[in-house]
């Protein structure tokens, strides 16, 4: 296993369509890979985000005859790394709704790992919409975690993050690095972004690496930025701020995971709770 290497995440604003925003990812990620980066990451919908909820659902993609995953894998061979892609829309045959689906594509460009996104963000963030993604998507049920040459790697997507109970089991079945591509709004991400990140980061011991969409998108939202590399302890190794199109890096030594672990202790220390025990003073 690889103990140290470079990683990078991604940053950039998807445009409405797979064929728009391709060319952007490859010359990102072929940048990243001439700069040493062994592991790159994608953000969540990572090929495009749609006007509106027809064009989305038009635009999704059969996994097996997927063009856009055909394209990515070829990068992942080509620059012989691994590949995040933080998510795809997918679709089956008949089916009245997506599966916001992530992918780790191995160095070969073969697909290592799938994971369908679990938690549906579905909430009023105060930006004037309200997002409803369970009403086009099936949600996953499976959490995921792929053990690679550099380093065991747990899935998750965007709205994932606020539900640590996730990390924690990734972390307990092993996970070193935690990707968490996304598409935070404005508001939740000035509000809660790197809180949220460090949190994740500080309370499993791992790497977490959240590539991101930031701008305006052809639906009218507006998302935040600032893809994150986050150390074991906390630390913020790379931020990419406002950047409207880059990528950020850092150096990876999955040693710190371990050390990280035992000077918090919670590895050995945590317990098994009881269900919880109500106690109620309020008069009948």
């Amino acid at each position: 296993m690889t103990m140290q290497f470079k990683a990078s995440v991604l940053q950039y604003c998807a445009a409405a369509s797979a064929a728009e925003t391709l060319p952007i990812i490859e010359e990102l990620v072929a940048e990243s890979a001439a700069q040493g980066a062994s592991f790159v990451c994608l953000p969540e919908c990572a090929t495009f985000l749609s006007r509106d909820r027809q064009a989305l659902f038009d635009q999704a993609e059969d996994e097996t005859t997927s063009p856009s995953l055909a394209r990515l894998s070829l990068l992942a061979k080509t620059y012989q790394i691994f590949l995040s892609v933080g998510s795809l829309l997918m679709r089956d045959a008949g089916a009245d709704k997506c599966t916001n689906r992530g992918y780790l594509l191995n160095p070969l460009g073969k697909i290592s790992a799938r994971y369908n996104k679990i938690h549906m963000f579905d909430a009023a963030v105060g930006d004037g919409r309200t997002y409803r993604e369970s009403e086009r998507f099936h949600p996953g049920q499976e959490p995921v975690l792929v053990q690679t040459t550099i380093g065991n790697i747990g899935l998750s997507i965007c709205y994932d993050i606020r539900f640590p109970e996730l990390y924690q089991r990734l972390s307990e079945a092993g996970a070193e690095l935690l990707v968490i591509p996304s598409a935070f709004t404005v508001v939740t991400g000035a509000a809660h972004w790197h809180i949220l990140q460090r949190a994740r980061a500080i309370e499993t011991g791992c790497f977490v690496l959240s590539a991101a969409q930031h701008g305006t998108h052809a639906d009218g939202r507006q998302t935040y930025g600032h893809a994150l590399i986050v150390a074991p302890w906390g630390e913020v190794l790379a931020d990419a701020g406002s950047c409207e199109q880059g990528f950020v890096m850092a150096d990876i030594d999955l040693a710190a995971c371990n050390a990280a672990q035992r000077r918090h202790g919670t590895t050995q220390n945590r317990q098994k709770l009881n269900p919880v025990r109500l106690i109620s003073e309020v008069s009948q």
